[in-house]
């Protein structure tokens, strides 16, 4: 076993960071973070109490000691921008929260002075390496579902929705024409970040609803603003191909033309019942065989923890000389996809995409 990746991170004081630490912290083998930059001197000193990791005020006083493998620029959009660019200007590659900048011209920003000057700087979008996600691709890959064609998204807000669609359809920067409307109806509050609701309140909620038209292929974006934390809405993913379809945990696909199979995407934990192995996820089955591995385990992650950490494991990688998982172009993208949406709904017109500086001929 090789030594753990290191890192750093900026913008230790939010929830976001604390993802990061935390899987540090369960997977030592793996990770190992260096120090923190938090400009607040009170939140570093709490954050240094809480997790036994040294906080500095300036990036400059984190690099006068050992240089992490790389950054996590765990900070606001607009204040992304900055930091990338003092972290190419060191030589140090950077994993970007989402989105990585506010707008399009801050995307637009970050395409003319990282990526044309080769700054290596990848972003921590973790929807698809879900378990889950990642054994749905793994059917779509092994062409079970034959020309995917259509998929429907309804897990999470604008870029997170857009990067899935994009993966499921295999899309990269084709053009797209977005119809979109908003439905607003109430429903009782439920869970936000800060815990479970106080008392009950009937508040207005707003579902966004958008059809992505890629010429022969179609992306469905179904969004309620705190639908993916609420108690009594549910998140869907579907994907319908020429010989089979994927809806939420359930695969139907053809042996034959004939001959229908009907699966089901089956979560393996161990710790249940008299199992003694601990608590955590193995992997998931479809029908007699495995489609996912766990590769964490048994390190006790929730499934928006494992997905980060293989943000992570691949940052590692891409750090080393390996290959890109989630640029900044595939990033900017997928916000793009969102503002198209925004745009769509807010306009109750057609809204077609212009090819943007990042697509360049991929």
């Amino acid at each position: 076993m090789g030594r753990p990746a290191t890192f750093g991170i900026i913008g230790g004081g939010g929830f976001r960071a604390q993802y990061f630490l935390r899987i540090a912290q369960a997977l030592p083998e793996k990770f190992q973070v260096t120090g923190m930059v938090v400009r607040d001197a009170a939140k570093g000193q709490a954050m240094e109490r809480q997790w036994q990791v040294a906080a500095y005020r300036t990036l400059e006083q984190l690099l006068t000691g050992p240089q992490p493998d790389f950054m996590v620029v765990s900070v606001s959009a607009s204040a992304c921008a900055e930091y990338l660019i003092q972290l190419a200007d060191h030589g140090i590659p950077a994993l970007a929260e989402t989105p990585p900048a506010p707008d399009l011209d801050g995307l637009i920003r970050l395409h003319n002075q990282l990526t044309r000057r080769g700054a290596r700087v990848q972003v921590a979008e973790q929807y698809p390496f879900h378990p889950m996600n990642q054994a749905r691709m793994a059917i779509i890959r092994e062409g079970l579902l034959g020309n995917v064609t259509q998929a429907t998204v309804s897990i999470s807000h604008f870029y997170h929705g857009a990067a899935l669609l994009r993966k499921m359809l295999g899309i990269g920067f084709e053009d797209v024409r977005v119809r979109a409307m908003r439905f607003e109806s109430d429903w009782v509050a439920g869970p936000t970040r800060s815990g479970p609701p106080p008392e009950e309140q009937i508040v207005t909620s707003q579902r966004d609803l958008a059809w992505l038209d890629f010429g022969g292929k179609l992306g469905i974006y179904d969004f309620t603003a705190d639908q993916h934390r609420s108690w009594i809405r549910s998140n869907h993913l579907s994907v319908r191909g020429e010989r089979g379809e994927i809806f939420d945990d359930r695969l139907t696909v053809l042996k034959d033309f004939r001959t229908p199979l009907y699966l089901n995407f089956k979560r393996i934990n161990k710790g249940e019942l008299e199992n003694q192995e601990g608590y955590f996820l193995e992997g998931i089955m479809a029908g007699e065989r495995w489609v996912y591995n766990n590769p964490f385990a048994p390190a006790r992650l929730y499934d928006d923890e494992i997905a980060i950490a293989c943000c992570l494991q691949q940052m590692a990688v891409y750090a080393a000389g390996g290959p890109s998982f989630y640029s900044l172009s595939d990033a900017s993208q997928d916000h793009y996809l969102g503002m198209l949406i925004q745009q769509a709904i807010q306009s109750g017109e057609t809204v077609v995409s212009s090819r943007q500086v990042w697509s360049g001929d991929e």
